[in-house]
């Protein structure tokens, strides 16, 4: 038995199915894959937003049109 085995071939994670990329040209696939994959997809849903944060609250409240819609707008909600 050889000592220099030390199991299976793995197999490979990419492969090139047509044309021949230098390896500079790998290199950069591979670098924006890996970028790709370790990027952040927006906040964690773990905490709740902040009342101060809510753009939604700063929002102004539809518009109700109908009779004396102009007067009842200037009224406190």
């Amino acid at each position: 038995m050889d000592g220099n085995t030390t199991g299976p071939e793995p197999t490979p994670h990419l492969r090139v199915v047509r044309g021949e990329p230098t390896a500079e040209e790998l290199a950069a696939l591979v670098t924006v894959l890996a970028a790709a994959a370790s990027a952040s997809h927006g906040p964690a849903d773990d905490e709740p937003t902040s009342a101060w944060n809510d753009r939604l609250a700063w929002a102004r409240p539809p518009l109700r049109p109908g009779p004396s819609a102009w007067r009842t707008s200037a009224w406190p909600r």
